[in-house]
């Protein structure tokens, strides 16, 4: 768990994790910066952490009754957009912070979509959407969050282009502590995604690249602004002790990781012909080969698509809460009335949690891309997925659906061994790394591979090469970890790691 060493504390999720407490109603939701990652490793598709508490996984579409639910985990970086999940236990500084990095692939897979959803969830702001609700007021509170707003930093570019893709009714994230909303409103004749090999092209390799903005909001005028946001309490201003600092997750988080974004409202700098970042083009030119700049990561060739005709929605309420603390706006209740179409499966009452015909048919469509591996084959497309998705379609309404499996099974099993105080917090032994029932029978339903499953040797041999673990670090390799931990046997066997 990727936390400073004053916030490590076991807190109480041992506690449903262990069914001795049940959470009351059904919780779904994404990951984020602070989890227990390779708890949610486990459940790359999403899963039970506990009875009644259902992770989304990397990224997700499920229904809730009538509800239709997208969501997408893990915060911005740069450098690690395009890059396979390839962390393993035990992890790295580096690999603690990576795993939680959103994902190209994962983006792709939610960009596929072409029917309507209710509502979307991430951790990390959408970017840009501070612009859309009251930035005075919040810039007032989060004084620091004014400069990366300015240059286009604050927030995900990758939850940006799904929002805008996907226009939920509603969209709900966290991450930078403190309540907010905004209202984000389409025009049906432009599409806000470009439907291009890729719908972000985002150059890793030079983050701090500095870029004209076309879309900056002079802050001078407040022309065309969304209506005030109730966003802050004077509550909000009380300094918290607690509170984690945003600024300490140097290597991932949003805030420290600015990001070129090319798209079609956000066009690409045009080099100087005469000098690039101070050095004359006479002297670049001497250098070896080596130091020649890469080309950008993508290059758009595929034709691009009309925004999908099914996805009708012209505004999007965006609502981010602060944190589970004292005198804190982390709570508010909604009623949502669904605008997607519904399954029949859905409307019955009591409401089902079933899975999504189309994310399914997306799911399989992908099965033949290993998230684990490098390198991740590159966007073929929008059309070239279409095809394969209308087929898989058919494949999940034959299979599934007429089979009467679209019902999210309550199979939850603990994997990890259950806390034990008596061992506390800091077990000498590195953390085991586990194989989940659930993702192993959700891969069987689908009729995919689950490379997620690896052999106990190849586990163990990982385990052993690593610096010997000093119980008091926050799970780097050569370090204790508190939190999490898998291991093949469902709980069974050496090592400790606990959920």
């Amino acid at each position: 768990m990727s936390v400073p060493p004053k916030y490590r504390a076991i807190g109480d999720f041992h506690e449903y994790y262990s069914g001795a407490r049940v959470a009351p109603y059904l919780t779904v939701f994404v990951g984020g910066n602070h989890e227990a990652s390779n708890h949610l490793w486990e459940l790359y598709y999403g899963g039970w952490v506990a009875p009644k508490i259902y992770y989304l996984g990397a990224a997700n579409v499920v229904n809730v009754g009538p509800l239709r639910i997208a969501g997408l985990s893990g915060i911005w970086s740069g450098p690690d957009y395009r890059k396979p999940h390839s962390e393993r236990l035990p992890y790295d500084f580096k690999e603690l912070k990576s795993i939680y990095h959103q994902r190209e692939l994962d983006v792709r897979k939610l960009l596929q979509l072409r029917t309507q959803v209710d509502a979307g969830i991430s951790h990390d702001w959408p970017r840009k959407i501070e612009w859309q609700g009251d930035y005075e007021q919040l810039f007032r509170f989060k004084p620091h969050f004014e400069s990366d707003a300015k240059t286009g930093r604050l927030g995900s570019p990758a939850a940006r282009y799904v929002m805008d893709r996907l226009r939920p009714k509603w969209w709900f994230a966290a991450h930078l502590h403190c309540k907010f909303s905004a209202a984000v409103t389409y025009d049906r004749e432009t599409d806000t995604t470009p439907g291009k090999k890729s719908p972000m092209v985002v150059d890793a390799l030079y983050p701090n690249e500095d870029m004209h903005n076309t879309d900056e909001i002079n802050l001078a005028s407040k022309i065309g602004q969304s209506p005030k946001a109730e966003a802050i309490t004077s509550l909000a201003n009380v300094r918290n002790d607690d509170e984690i600092d945003l600024d300490m997750d140097d290597a991932g988080s949003s805030t420290s990781q600015p990001a070129i974004v090319k798209s079609a409202t956000n066009p690409v700098p045009q080099e100087d012909s005469t000098e690039t970042n101070g050095v004359p083009s006479d002297l670049r030119a001497q250098l070896p080969a080596s130091f020649a700049r890469p080309t950008s990561v993508a290059a758009a060739t595929a034709p691009s698509m009309a925004h999908p005709e099914a996805i009708s929605n012209d505004s999007t309420h965006f609502l981010a809460l602060d944190k589970c603390l004292p005198n804190r706006r982390f709570l508010q209740m909604l009623e949502i009335d669904p605008i997607s179409k519904s399954s029949p499966i859905a409307k019955s009452a009591p409401y089902s949690f079933t899975y999504d015909k189309e994310w399914l048919a997306i799911t399989r469509a992908f099965a033949s891309i290993n998230p684990l591996n490098s390198p991740i084959l590159p966007d073929e497309g929008e059309s070239h997925y279409r095809t394969l998705i209308e087929t898989e379609e058919a494949w999940i309404e034959k299979n599934l659906i007429e089979a009467d499996k679209m019902v999210i099974p309550e199979n939850f099993e603990t994997t990890a061994p259950i806390y034990d105080p008596s061992v506390g917090l800091h077990p000498s032994e590195h953390s085991k790394e586990y194989t989940s029932p659930q993702t192993v029978a959700f891969c069987k339903l689908l009729g995919i591979d689950n490379v997620f499953d690896c052999n106990e040797e190849d586990r163990e041999e990982r385990r052993l090469k690593a610096p010997p673990a000093d119980g008091n670090s926050s799970g780097g390799r050569g370090s204790g970890r508190g939190f999490g931990g898998r291991g093949r046997g469902r709980g069974r066997g050496r090592g400790r790691g606990y959920h």
